[in-house]
């Protein structure tokens, strides 16, 4: 038979115990008389004052099995969820049902060892505020010290603490406090009170309350763990996503393999540098999956993991299918694990491919182009148009080119014209001018811009002097039929620099009447001759030895013009 079924056997028992005893009563009353009535009554009288102590008796083991069973029931319930705010409003409103406390507090320790105010209820199930929610700090303290708990039917009476001033502030009455202990550590307390009557809770309230709480506090314990091991779970996952987010916008590429070269991971970068997707790279041998790359680094990887030291600055040039040849910069790094053990080797690749590719184009264009009026161009803000700016011109021929291109294969006449081509260049670039194009056979020049030279005038007559001692020198090492001359030209004069032409091609050139005239005075000096303008030659200051020739007639010029001959510097 069942607990409950027991007790309801024994209550209607003893009801029917009581209604015979009320029966017995009646038949005395019509069947004794005198002393012998006496006697049985009072037999009577004590069996009925028994029998109402067994029933009141049975009435509070009752109550208590009930409070147990709703105890027991509560306390799967705490057992059966890891969520630590039900469990402790679970605990709080079964423990001011059960002992019909006015309010409950429930306080746990921080992680100072301080205790902290969790949650704070009163018999309706609301929330306390602040206000409302003061303790005894002595009962409390005593719990915490001596880890027992404390019972008291009316604390304004109660020796311990009659002289406390909380006790005496809130009109505290009946308090029923005891510790949350988990394998003999003190985790907090619970807190029951009644500000209004006294004899709320009773000794065996106490020990129910007692064993309850222990099975209370391994409930908040392992609540509390889970809540620790979620945040740290929520923190590490945060980090991991952090550091895939920042493993992701590395800008190298990043390999990352262990001892036997099996790829563990691989960010985008890697991916559009080697022309694979992530699932095609990792997990795989490098070896078996990109054998152009391990071909060129297996080596560095031993010995990177042999000397387990870092290796830097290692470039290669795989042929990768789809992209072709590259050009890559890859540095090794030991991968290591917390005891400092490596496990791996991280690979860090920069494609310089594109980057190589424009410094070649970068040289040439500096071949054809001069480098300060590159240093000077803002290709996020070109435009058409120019500006004026005083420059020395000057223009430098091949003479009689035209006759000696007869009867040549052309690759045998380019290679002796820019060979010629690259003296005049060469000693032009030497003295910081800009080349403005190759004209055939001719190289048009000046100085004095972008950047302003005050001796604009001496650079240009120095680079024509060694033009023509270059060319001797050249000569020396070519044959009689392929020695070719310069008649040089040079003029001072305003001109107008900048971009010409469209956006689809442009030109950085000088245009204006004194470019025109320095081509003029070039196209009347002789093989190996340098001829200069006045202009040129006031400009000079006495730098210049040189002679004046005969008055010519240049185009567009309605007088001749005097022209001198260089001879030497002074």
């Amino acid at each position: 038979m069942s607990g409950i079924g027991a007790f309801e056997s024994i209550k209607e028992q003893l009801a029917e115990l009581s209604t015979l005893i009320m029966n017995s009563y009646s038949s005395l009353d019509d069947t004794a008389s005198g002393s012998g009535r006496t006697a049985f009554g009072k037999s009577l009288d004590l069996l009925k004052e028994k029998l109402f102590q067994i029933v009141e008796q049975v009435t509070i083991l009752e109550e208590e099995r009930k409070k147990l069973e709703s105890l027991s029931q509560t306390g799967r319930a705490i057992n059966s969820t890891l969520d630590l705010g039900t469990i402790l409003q679970m605990v709080m409103d079964t423990i001011i049902r059960m002992l019909g406390a006015e309010r409950g507090f429930l306080m746990l320790k921080g992680t100072a060892d301080e205790l902290v105010m969790r949650l704070a209820r009163n018999y309706e199930r609301e929330t306390l505020e602040s206000s409302d929610a003061a303790v005894s700090r002595t009962v409390v303290r005593r719990v915490l010290s001596d880890g027992m708990p404390v019972l008291t039917t009316n604390a304004q009476e109660d020796p311990r603490f009659t002289a406390q001033e909380s006790i005496i502030a809130y009109n505290l009455r009946s308090i029923l406090c005891v510790p949350l202990k988990v394998k003999n550590e003190i985790i907090g307390v619970i807190y029951a009170d009644n500000r209004t009557r006294s004899g709320i809770f009773k000794e065996n309230d106490l020990g129910m309350m007692y064993a309850y709480c222990d099975q209370a506090a391994i409930a908040i314990e392992n609540a509390r763990l889970f809540e620790s091991v979620c945040k740290t779970l929520a923190e590490v996952t945060e980090l991991k996503d952090l550091m895939n987010n920042v493993f992701e916008s590395i800008a190298s590429g990043v390999l990352t393999i262990d001892k036997a070269h099996h790829v563990l991971l691989s960010n985008t970068a890697a991916c559009t540098i080697l022309g694979k997707s992530a699932q095609e790279i990792v997990g795989c041998n490098l070896g078996d999956g990109i054998p152009s790359i391990s071909d060129k680094i297996a080596h560095h990887l031993q010995q990177v993991l042999e000397s387990d030291r870092a290796l830097t600055g290692l470039e290669i040039n795989p042929e990768l299918p789809g992209r072709g040849t590259l050009d890559l910069r890859i540095n090794l790094s030991p991968l290591k694990d917390a005891d400092h053990k490596t496990q791996g080797i991280a690979v860090v690749m920069d494609d310089l491919t594109e980057k190589r590719q424009l410094e070649a184009q970068r040289r040439l264009f500096e071949r054809m182009v001069s480098p300060a009026v590159i240093r000077t161009i803002d290709p996020d803000a070109l435009q058409l148009g120019g500006t004026r700016a005083v420059i020395t011109s000057l223009f430098a021929d091949i003479r009689g080119f035209t006759s000696f291109s007869e009867g040549l294969p052309p690759e045998e006449l380019v290679s002796v014209l820019n060979r010629h081509l690259a003296a005049a260049a060469e000693a032009v670039l030497f003295e910081d001018g800009t080349i403005d194009k190759f004209l055939g056979d001719a190289v048009m020049a000046w100085f004095n811009a972008p950047l302003p030279q005050p001796d604009h005038t001496l650079r240009a007559v120095r680079a024509a002097l060694a033009i023509r001692s270059d060319l001797q020198a050249l000569h020396k090492t070519l044959p009689e039929k392929y020695r070719l001359s310069f008649g040089i030209g040079i003029h001072v004069g305003e001109a107008v620099l900048g971009l010409v032409g469209t956006e689809m091609r442009l030109d950085y050139t000088a245009i204006g009447d004194s470019v025109n005239t320095a081509k003029r005075i070039q196209e009347n000096s002789a093989p190996g001759q340098i001829l200069i303008s006045q202009e040129a030659l006031d400009n000079l200051f006495d730098a210049v030895i040189a002679e004046p020739v005969d008055k010519i007639s240049l185009k567009g010029k309605q007088k001749p013009v005097q022209i001198y001959q260089v001879i030497r510097l002074r």
